[in-house]
């Protein structure tokens, strides 16, 4: 069963059962990864973008997820080990739309994207495109363009990207992104467009190993299409 249609079935259920996310004190619980788990939610609390405290908790709350899930016929290994990743996916969401929810928040809707990037299309670029409003520096702009592109999607990367980019106030890794994904999607002319928009950034000695870099490898795609 699909991310989205399994969480409608757990939105149409009495709410206890839809906080796959939530902290819930048990006689099994690991006391350690209660404690950890207390501190990283204080600390997403105070900053919903600490990427390093969310893929943190993300790791406790999929492996409790996943433990929970009970085992059944050895034979039925493979569909227990599907249950698992799907429970454990279940309760990434959970956590990301509790954190999604800060009107400063941006990685959470980050990871939401991640998640329903094939079952809901319209929903993930929603999504991205909240993330990228939300944040100033462009690094959520970056992040949701490698989601695309681990997606096999660039030409919505494109699309995401060209809109809201801003050269000289975002981040490089935005420009980069861009330069591989037009290269991914065959169009080397654009990819040369968006290495030429890197020359707005503020600071052009901190990206000068960048820009060569990209730029050798347009010069490798259109020596490609002019030999074909």
């Amino acid at each position: 069963m699909a991310l989205l249609p399994r969480l409608r079935q757990l939105i149409r259920r009495p709410s206890s059962a839809s906080k796959v996310g939530a902290r819930r004190p048990t006689s099994s619980a690991r006391r350690g990864d209660t404690l950890h788990e207390d501190a990283l939610r204080s600390m997403l609390t105070d900053d919903p973008n600490n990427v390093r405290a969310f893929q943190a908790l993300a790791e406790i709350v999929r492996r409790r997820a996943a433990e929970n899930v009970v085992d059944g016929d050895p034979l039925a290994a493979p569909h227990d080990e599907y249950e698992k990743q799907r429970a454990a996916d279940l309760a990434v969401w959970s956590l990301g739309e509790e954190l999604a929810g800060h009107p400063r928040a941006w990685y959470p809707l980050i990871e939401l994207a991640r998640l329903s990037v094939h079952d809901d299309h319209d929903g993930a670029m929603r999504r991205l495109l909240t993330a990228a409003e939300r944040d100033p520096s462009g690094e959520a702009l970056a992040e949701g363009l490698a989601v695309l592109r681990d997606a096999g999607q660039p030409v919505e990367a494109l699309g995401l990207g060209v809109g809201h980019w801003r050269p000289k106030e975002h981040t490089p890794k935005v420009g980069e992104h861009l330069v591989h994904a037009a290269l991914e999607a065959d169009r080397a002319y654009e990819a040369r467009q968006h290495l030429q928009s890197l020359d707005f950034y503020r600071d052009q000695r901190a990206v000068a190993d960048l820009k060569a870099e990209l730029g050798a490898l347009i010069a490798q795609a259109e020596s490609r299409t002019a030999g074909a």
